[in-house]
Parts: C-alpha cells; sequence; structure tokens
C-alpha cells in the first residue's frame, strides 16, 4: 500500500507540476516555465506523509512548546513554504510540489484508497476544510463541497455515502406516541 500511495503522490505532482507550468507559459510566454523550472517529488512526497499521519494520528499534540497538533502540521508547513517564497528565499517550483502532494494525497485517501469498508475515509475529521484553521473552515467547506458536486457530476469522484454501525450504541432517542409523560398526563 505504501509504494501505490508513492507511486499516486509522486506521478499526480508531476502531471498537476506539469500542467501548471505549462499553464503559466501559456498565460506568460515565457520559455523558462517550460523548460528551466524542474519538478521534485521529495516535498510532494512529505506532503503526501504529513497528510496520512493527519489522518491516522489526528488531534495528537506533536509539539509542547508551543502547542502544535498534527492536524496543523501540513498547513503550517505550506505556509512556512509560501513566507519563503515571499522572501524569494526558495524557488516555486518547491512551493507547488507540496502544495501538490498534499493536494494528491489527500484525495487519494479520501476518495479512493481501499481497505477493508470500501474506499476512502469519510469521515468528517478528514474534510478538506479541516486543513484549515477553524474560523476559515465553513468557507473552505462551502467551497470543497461545491468542487465535489462538480466532480461527481463529471462522474471524477463517487457520491459521498455515510455509513452507519446499527449495532453500536448511539445517543439517539426515538420517542413513540404515547409513551411520553406529558401524552400520559395528558390522558389522565
Amino acid at each position: 500500500e505504501l509504494l501505490v500511495f508513492f507511486a499516486v503522490v509522486n506521478i499526480s505532482v508531476g502531471l498537476l507540476g506539469a500542467l501548471a507550468y505549462f499553464l503559466t507559459y501559456v498565460a506568460s510566454f515565457h520559455l523558462a516555465y517550460l523548460f528551466a523550472i524542474r519538478i521534485h517529488g521529495g516535498l510532494g512526497f512529505l506532503g503526501g506523509v504529513l497528510v496520512a499521519l493527519k489522518q491516522t494520528m489526528g488531534d495528537s499534540t506533536v509539539l509542547k512548546v508551543p502547542q502544535v497538533r498534527m492536524k496543523a502540521v501540513p498547513m503550517l508547513l505550506l505556509l512556512l513554504l509560501a513566507l519563503l517564497r515571499l522572501a524569494t528565499l526558495i524557488e516555486s517550483n518547491v512551493l507547488a510540489s507540496y502544495g501538490f502532494g498534499l493536494l494528491s494525497s489527500w484525495v487519494y485517501l479520501r476518495f479512493y484508497q481501499r481497505h477493508s469498508r470500501g474506499r476512502g475515509d469519510m469521515s468528517d475529521h478528514f474534510a478538506f476544510a479541516t486543513f484549515f484553521p477553524e474560523i476559515l473552515q465553513p468557507v473552505v467547506g462551502l467551497v470543497a463541497n461545491l468542487v465535489h458536486g462538480i466532480l461527481v457530476k463529471v462522474k471524477v469522484c463517487r457520491k459521498t455515502v455515510k455509513r452507519y454501525d446499527v449495532g453500536a450504541p448511539s445517543s439517539i432517542t426515538i420517542s413513540l406516541p404515547g409513551t411520553d409523560p406529558q401524552d400520559a398526563e395528558r390522558r389522565r
């Protein structure tokens, strides 16, 4: 499974990077975007590993001072790379490779990874919006749901099906007519 994950992330980083730089070339007609940019998979795979760790470790703390939770690490590193790019300390391909690694690994783990319960991880703690700060999550969630709806219509992704374990204890209570204390009082 690790080899499949590695292949999916690195191939996706290469294809998405090539497409992004080709579109940048089409917009700017600057030949450096076609011939001088090198796309590397190392940082893309690092992004993929951090997404997989977010999926498995969830809300666990990875640093005590300052307190950093695993769920924040992928985006904190993206923010750090973006700041380094703005300061021109790194090239754009580093930021692009890491970002495409995050995105492609999340898509694979969310929708396509096979396991004993089917495909993908549809849990709420692994939604795309959970990668962002809580204040931005409603807006990001809305945009992500719109994009997902479009991808379902063009049959790139499957419609999400929530599964419930009926045998598991739940907090759902069903009130039958006549069993409510107010109904019993009314009948008296």
